[in-house]
């Protein structure tokens, strides 16, 4: 019922920037919270970055906190992932998430609040 398109990965060196983007179709996507997360090889799905549906509030994961910058363009249902001074250890499928809220406004980090999944990105940061 809600696609999500993510684009905007590939490989890039250390210290790189990249920059996702998370296209939305289907629903409403001003009541929607958006967030991002991540998966390594082995490795269980980590969050990453989230938006509440206005845009004003935001919350990251420690270990981008400062590097990744996430931002959203309700007129264009779309949500982004700035990401600089890349590290290998960075190097996972990213994934663009939606949080359904019609009556709240919050961020959230759990995966079990949100609805709709994209297929993902691969984003590999060579040292």
């Amino acid at each position: 019922q809600v696609q999500l398109v993510e684009s905007g990965g590939g490989l890039v060196q250390v210290g790189g920037s990249l920059r996702l983007s998370c296209v939305a179709s289907g629903r409403i996507f001003s009541i929607y919270a958006m967030g991002w997360f991540r998966q390594a090889p082995g490795k269980e799905r980590e969050f990453v970055a989230a938006i509440n549906r206005s845009g004003g509030s935001r919350l990251y994961a420690d270990s981008v906190k400062g590097r990744f910058t996430i931002s959203r363009d309700n007129a264009e249902n779309t949500v982004y992932l700035q990401m600089n001074s890349l590290k290998p250890e960075d190097t996972a499928v990213y994934y663009c998430a939606a949080d359904r809220q019609p009556y709240t406004d919050v961020t959230r980090r759990s995966g079990y609040e949100y609805d709709y999944w994209g297929q993902g990105t691969q984003v590999t940061v060579s040292s």
